[in-house]
């Protein structure tokens, strides 16, 4: 009993001394005796990417361990070196792995993102035909210029008129939205017209499905939204209602396309009548979660990056006057005036519009982490040990944020095996709005000293959206 009391006096000298030692020695995560790193996230939940910035800033080698109860670990890196090995060199031993594909399972299934080994390589196979044929090219440049010209300006138009206020991130993930369908499903929901109200329905179901998402990857204690998601309570019950209505409109789809499918001549004249055709992987439950997978991906990751280059170019007046100089050179240079139809081509001389829409991308790139699992034990280039079955997480939000130069030191699109096979189509559609809304308009952000607030969805999104007032350009 004497022995037990000694020891339970000695109890918080101990914990002090491990505390302090943490503290004074480690420049990265601080990690205590069975809590791990909580603290430090409990504290930083509001602003985790910047506090990683923070934390991987001061590490040697941009790398650090965050340790969760029961000591699990996930390897942090921001290191060139260290990103390059992971998606490239050793690509086969950092799978996303079971743990990480449980957390998205319920909103994503089995789709591109959300898959592994031989369902991963047969979707990235089909998908990469079909975004690497220059008829899907001259689709994509057809359907946005038809979209802005009889879609977006009028609604901008409207707005400018009106003089109101406008939430412009909410305007692009309409845009967005009815493209990716248009293109990848041949299916037109309407969302920025007036006949869209199933597809509006649709969207704020996946944005809430897709906060909450997100969070459970935040979370304190990583099982907890196992429980409420078992007990049906809480965030989770929402989670739930708001798949239902996801996987409804996306089910819509499939069961529509199919039968499309079975009775047109062309059976391969969208991305999902390929998926339709492939045998392999035409379960209506994998097509449906092909959908929402490219859904994901072609209108968060626009909308995204395009509302934080427009909350940037407003701080930046002289990057606009230079963008729209370059503009007036490409149209005196093919004869062509305001509202005239951008080729292909004309696209390819806007090098200052690339650059600086590059430079967006860099500071507030649409998906600002990634996280794999470590199948054998293994050490990065930086001396780093990664375990079996060790989560191992790099953010190209940080990235974007260190002192390096290396070709993985920007992996905005990803790099290597997983490399976005959506790339040139993201610049097509963002050159093509960004030039035809800066040539009609001035896009004023009120209070734009102030940064918005960072919603961390699936994708990197402004919270409250980002309101705009325009002004028709004289």
């Amino acid at each position: 009993m004497e022995l037990f009391i000694f020891l339970l006096l000695l109890l918080p000298i101990f914990l002090f001394f491990i505390f302090s030692r943490n503290s004074s020695s480690d420049p990265g995560y601080k990690s205590y005796p069975i809590i791990g790193s909580l603290p430090g996230l409990a504290k930083n939940r509001h602003r985790p990417l910047d506090w990683t910035v923070e934390i991987l800033s001061r590490c040697p080698t941009q790398t650090s361990v965050f340790r969760r109860p029961v000591n699990q670990r996930i390897v942090v890196t921001a290191n060139p070196a260290n990103v390059e090995y992971i998606l490239k060199t050793k690509f086969e031993c950092f799978p996303k792995g079971e743990l990480f594909i449980s957390f998205l399972e319920d909103f994503l299934g089995r789709g591109i993102f959300n898959s592994d080994g031989e369902m991963w390589w047969k979707q990235r196979k089909t998908a990469s035909y079909e975004f690497n044929t220059r008829s899907l090219r001259d689709f994509v440049m057809t359907n946005v210029t038809i979209e802005i010209n009889t879609r977006l300006v009028p609604v901008l138009s409207e707005a400018a008129n009106a003089g109101k206020l406008i939430d412009i991130q909410d305007v692009f993930e309409r845009f967005a939205f009815d493209n990716i369908c248009k293109l990848a499903f041949n299916v037109d929901p309407g969302c920025l017209g007036d006949d869209g109200a199933v597809g509006v329905k649709f969207m704020r179901a996946f944005e809430t499905a897709s906060e909450i998402i997100s969070k459970r990857f935040q979370s304190l204690v990583s099982y907890t939204w196992k429980i409420k998601r078992k007990l049906n309570i809480g965030s989770e019950r929402v989670l739930r209602e708001s798949i239902v209505s996801v996987h409804k409109f996306a089910d819509d789809i499939v069961r529509n396309r199919i039968i499309d499918h079975g009775r047109s001549e062309n059976k391969n004249e969208d991305l999902l009548s390929r998926f339709i055709s492939n045998e392999e992987m035409n379960s209506p439950e994998l097509l449906r979660d092909i959908v929402i997978s490219f859904i994901l991906a072609g209108r968060d990751s626009t909308s995204s990056a395009l509302s934080w280059f427009f909350w940037l170019l407003s701080l930046h007046p002289e990057v606009e006057h230079k963008i729209l100089q370059e503009l007036r050179l490409i149209r005196e240079r093919t004869g062509k005036k305001i509202g005239d139809v951008y080729g292909f081509e004309d696209l390819k001389l806007m090098n200052f519009l690339h650059a600086a829409i590059t430079e967006s991308l860099r500071l507030y790139p649409p998906i600002p982490l990634d996280q794999m699992s470590c199948v054998e034990d293994t050490v990065l280039p930086d001396g780093t040990f990664v375990g079996k079955d060790w989560g191992i997480s790099y953010s190209a939000y940080v990235m974007g944020r260190m002192e390096s130069e290396n070709p993985y030191k920007f992996p905005v699109f990803h790099a290597g095996p997983r490399m976005c096979i959506g790339k040139e189509m993201a610049y097509i559609q963002i050159k093509s709005i960004v030039a035809s809304m800066l040539e009609r308009f001035v896009v004023e952000v009120p209070g734009k000293e102030e940064r918005p607030e960072i919603l961390l969805s699936v994708t990197l999104r402004i919270k409250g959206g980002l309101f705009v007032k325009l002004h028709e350009r004289t």
